[in-house]
């Protein structure tokens, strides 16, 4: 098993599941220009070689989240910057539905901003 799939294989279900398929739907999203790495013990995806989001948990909202680089220049509702400079996160409730179609247009606005 790779480090990246240590890090998801570390996770509970239904956590694990819901931040497998994420990650699978960001990663079939651009095929070509997609990558993923492990950056500071978290799963990162790059856009190019570039850093485009990564996943994580909050411990302050007990729950995981997806943070965007390039968020400080996405403006939506449900992103939260809590004084971060570059990034914005949107946090994932594993209560609700997964807002799929979300995470994937955020992450195309964020390729926007990388050169």
């Amino acid at each position: 098993m790779n480090p990246i799939q240590e890090y998801f294989y570390r996770i509970d279900e239904p956590e694990r599941s819901t931040l497998l398929f994420i990650r699978k739907k960001i990663l079939e999203s651009d095929t070509e220009n997609i990558t993923e790495t492990l950056s500071f013990g978290l799963p990162f995806f790059k856009y190019k070689k570039k850093m485009l989001c990564y996943l994580y948990y909050s411990k302050k909202h007990k729950q995981h989240y997806i943070s965007f680089y390039h968020g400080d220049r996405l403006d939506h509702p449900l992103l939260i910057q809590e004084g971060r400079k570059k990034f914005k996160i949107l946090l994932i409730d594993m209560e609700e539905d997964l807002p799929v179609e979300l995470i994937l247009d955020l992450t195309n606005e964020v390729k926007q901003y990388i050169k």
